[in-house]
């Protein structure tokens, strides 16, 4: 949720300084880019060079640094997607309340126009004193955000409110802000995607060569833009990369269709990805097949149309997205998949493009086709990037037509 984001940690003199090396591991974890400040008097607490290794940057502690180059605090701030004051003492709590400027810290949050974050750290009585109290509601009312201290042991020897809060506590506050910002993060986004195995015997199965990155992409994409998504992810290696993406594992036909359909009760945008095997043995034997014979013969009967049956139950409210994969003729069926399966977009790609096939690739050649006859064509692109185009024209389509 954080990937590339610009995260700056300003850090005060307090003994909470020592959780700071964590939080910035944990940004860094997360994809952000971090960079440090700290006040003079913060540099006893925690080295700047601890920081500095694990930032992947120089920690800044002056406005000027050992060369008398000047650190451009406006600069930095402009920089930033958000600000995070972690440990903030009552001291450095007060002077931001009031306007004080005597370090680059301060500096550069009277400088911030992204959001800024703070997490206070002090013993319970100076947590609890009125003027405390009184900063900190100030702090909220120019619109800083306040992630609470924590009750528990502190440096006195007390036992209270005062705790500056975990890492990991500060790290979802982040991400929670940054998720609930995001374009679609009032939106649920179901895909399914992946090949099903639709077995024969115990060893052998009915299968295609699907690889699942197409529906894993779309699903990180979408998670990215912080939708709430669910991927019904059919047998791969492959697993989507974004935290977000709740990823329901199923095998065959059957367990596709069931998943597919429960989840799409909730869902706003639903998309089908998946490569669905058409036909499955209409009877599976309990035990491996013997190879007796010259020849096997194998009934086969049609799998439910996953497709088919989200289109009859489809609400005015909820976007239908289908895929068309075939080997000719490719926008005349995809056409018709798009009216038969009463889809509002259809994904349209060819199995036998001029690029070779799409199967297992890490690119993809697509044309997007809705319901309003609207035909959008696109060279061949990385599959992260289709993921991105397809995401885009949802929206832009869902808000088009809402």
């Amino acid at each position: 949720m954080l990937k590339n984001k610009n995260i700056i940690i300003g850090v005060t003199a307090g003994i909470a300084a020592y959780k700071t090396p964590l939080l910035v591991r944990l940004l860094i974890k997360d994809g952000a880019n971090v960079k440090v400040m700290m006040t003079k008097d913060a540099t006893q607490f925690v080295t700047p060079q601890t920081l500095s290794v694990l930032s992947k940057n120089e920690v800044i502690v002056d406005f000027f640094d050992a060369n008398h180059n000047w650190n451009n605090h406006v600069r930095y701030a402009e920089w930033a997607d958000a600000i995070v004051i972690a440990p903030l003492t009552a001291n450095s709590l007060a002077k931001m309340a009031n306007g004080g400027c005597d370090n680059v810290v301060l500096a550069t949050y009277l400088s911030a126009k992204c959001p800024v974050f703070v997490a206070p750290a002090m013993d319970l009585e100076m947590y609890e004193h009125p003027s405390t109290k009184q900063n900190l509601e100030h702090l909220k009312g120019f619109g800083n955000i306040v992630i609470p201290a924590q009750s528990g042991e502190l440096a006195s020897g007390l036992v209270g409110e005062g705790r500056m809060a975990e890492p990991e506590d500060i790290l979802a506050q982040l991400e929670s802000y940054f998720k609930n910002n995001l374009p679609l993060a009032s939106k649920t986004v179901l895909v399914n995607a992946g090949p099903t195995y639709e077995p024969i015997d115990p060893v052998r199965f009915i299968g295609n060569r699907s690889s699942g990155k197409m529906g894993i992409a779309i699903a990180d994409y979408f998670a990215s833009q912080g939708a709430n998504v669910v991927l019904v992810l059919g047998p791969t290696h492959l697993k989507p990369l974004e935290k977000g993406v709740n990823t329901i594992l199923v095998n065959d036909a059957n367990e596709m269709y069931e998943n597919s359909i429960e989840q799409s009760k909730q869902a706003d945008i639903i998309i089908c990805a998946a490569a669905v095997a058409d036909y499955k043995a209409k009877d599976v034997s309990t035990s491996k097949i013997k190879k007796q014979n010259n020849k096997l013969f194998l009934e086969l009967e049609k799998t439910k149309d996953i497709l088919m049956e989200l289109g009859k139950l489809k609400t005015k409210k909820q976007c239908l997205v289908g895929f068309a994969l075939e080997t000719e003729n490719v926008e005349e069926y995809a056409k018709q998949k798009l009216t038969q399966k009463n889809c509002d977009i259809i994904i349209a790609n060819s199995a036998k493009n001029a690029y070779g096939v799409v199967f297992g690739s890490d690119s993809n050649q697509i044309t997007i086709i809705d319901k309003n006859n609207k035909i959008t064509k696109f060279e061949l692109l990385s599959k992260h990037e289709v993921a991105k185009q397809i995401g885009r024209y949802i929206f832009n389509y869902c808000n088009a037509n809402a």
